[in-house]
């Protein structure tokens, strides 16, 4: 990734409890995940590990045609592995935002939910915050399925939930600044505004200009990094105005 945010300047005053409470959760799902190597209760062949990860994308990822309601897809990703039985669609709404790809997937959202969402939440508050967070998730995975409407790939990952969150950060503190690797190299502290604003920017741009249009196949979501964004957007929004009209600021909220 161009640039790697590290850190926020704003003092936050309170213990971030929900967001580093999102992160433990969000790495315990994968240590417990069968692409772990520390999840050694399943298969230790390649053809048995193999299926176990199809089986448990298929059972708790997102899928567009599922979402939809166009085809029950019980069938696995390979032919080489067997289907599922009883999988909760509308509850793969919520689980998928807790499943990753990898490590690196993985350390890539987590990053960015440690240097924003402490912020976030600080400023909005806590129950605010988790709202923010599951309801921008479902916003973005659901925004996605009418994208790609006849995509039968699983849609894993935080990434949705967490541009809600800075969606919501360009609202309630984009004064702050970020400490940003540029290049991944070159450290800068840069205005939060730009930091989001390119982010979201950049995700608009691979959305429209790459294969992320409908039916390419693209491994990577970016409709729904825009979807989300938006939602936390508005929810910043809406928050601003709710603080305002009860008269109460909003560095006062819990």
């Amino acid at each position: 990734m161009a640039a790697l945010p590290l850190n926020d300047d704003y003092p936050v005053r309170r213990a971030p409890v929900v967001a580093f409470g999102l992160i433990a959760v969000n790495v315990l799902v994968y240590l417990v995940s069968p692409q772990s190597a520390t999840a050694v209760w399943y298969p230790a062949d390649a053809v048995g590990r193999y299926c176990a990860i199809d089986d448990y994308f298929m059972r708790w990822g997102a899928i567009p045609d599922e979402l939809l309601g166009r085809v029950d897809l019980a069938g696995p990703l390979s032919p080489t592995c067997g289907g599922i039985a009883g999988k909760s669609v509308w509850f793969s709404v919520f689980s998928s935002m807790f499943l990753h790809a990898g490590a690196m997937h993985l350390l890539g959202n987590m990053v960015y939910l440690f240097v924003f969402g402490p912020v976030v939440e600080d400023r909005i508050g806590k129950l605010r915050f988790l709202a923010l967070y599951l309801g921008t998730g479902i916003v973005a995975a659901l925004g996605f399925a009418l994208v790609d409407s006849d995509g039968t790939v699983p849609m894993v990952g935080a990434s949705g939930a967490i541009s809600g969150v800075l969606g919501a950060y360009l609202v309630v503190q984009f004064r702050s600044r970020v400490t940003t690797l540029v290049f991944g190299v070159i450290p800068m502290r840069l205005p939060g505004w730009a930091v989001v604003g390119s982010y979201f920017a950049l995700q608009y741009l691979l959305y429209v200009t790459s294969s992320t249009a409908p039916g390419a196949g693209s491994n990577v979501a970016y409709a729904a990094h825009v979807y989300g964004f938006i939602a936390g957007v508005i929810a910043g929004l809406v928050v601003h105005r709710l603080r305002w009209r009860s008269g109460t600021r909003l560095s006062d909220a819990y």
